[in-house]
């Protein structure tokens, strides 16, 4: 499981075009916000994908990109985008692998009933690869003005 202080994995995902992305493709000059989030197109997930995208341009003048990682395929990250205006990047993660392997992935209790899926999460990576903020199990609601405060970015 990725915590602060650890070098994120090596990752080459597709994007919603189905091109490979690596860290260095998606990194900013002073990082990358990486987030993981169950859907596209679902509520939660349609709420902290527009709270990332109203935040975009604060985080990139503070030199960070973001990136959103579910399992959806590239067709579904577009209607996704298309839909809701997203100006970022969404991977895909089909098998789950790369968020099992930075602990995003795995037994979550959902509704009272214990299940395994992707869990909410978001990491804040350095430029030089290195996890500055780890968020595990957030809310869809308010996350993104948190993690805003928390880097001292409120917008």
């Amino acid at each position: 499981m990725l915590e602060e202080g650890d070098k994120l994995l090596p990752m080459s995902l597709p994007d919603q075009n189905g091109e490979a992305k690596t860290l260095e493709d998606l990194t900013g000059p002073e990082g990358l916000v990486l987030y993981s989030y169950p859907k596209d197109n679902t509520p939660g997930c349609t709420t902290e994908a527009k709270d990332f995208n109203e935040a975009l341009s604060v985080l990139q003048e503070a030199g960070y990109e973001v990136a959103g990682v579910s399992k959806d395929g590239a067709k579904s990250h577009c209607n996704f985008i298309d839909k809701h205006g997203l100006e970022f990047t969404l991977l895909t993660d089909k098998g789950g692998d790369y968020m099992r392997s930075i602990g995003a992935f795995g037994e979550k209790k959902m509704y009272g009933k214990i299940l395994e899926g992707i869990i909410r999460s978001t990491f804040v990576i350095g430029a030089d690869g290195t996890v500055k903020k780890v968020y595990r199990n957030v809310r869809a609601k308010g996350h993104v003005g948190r993690l805003l405060r928390d880097l001292g970015l409120e917008s």
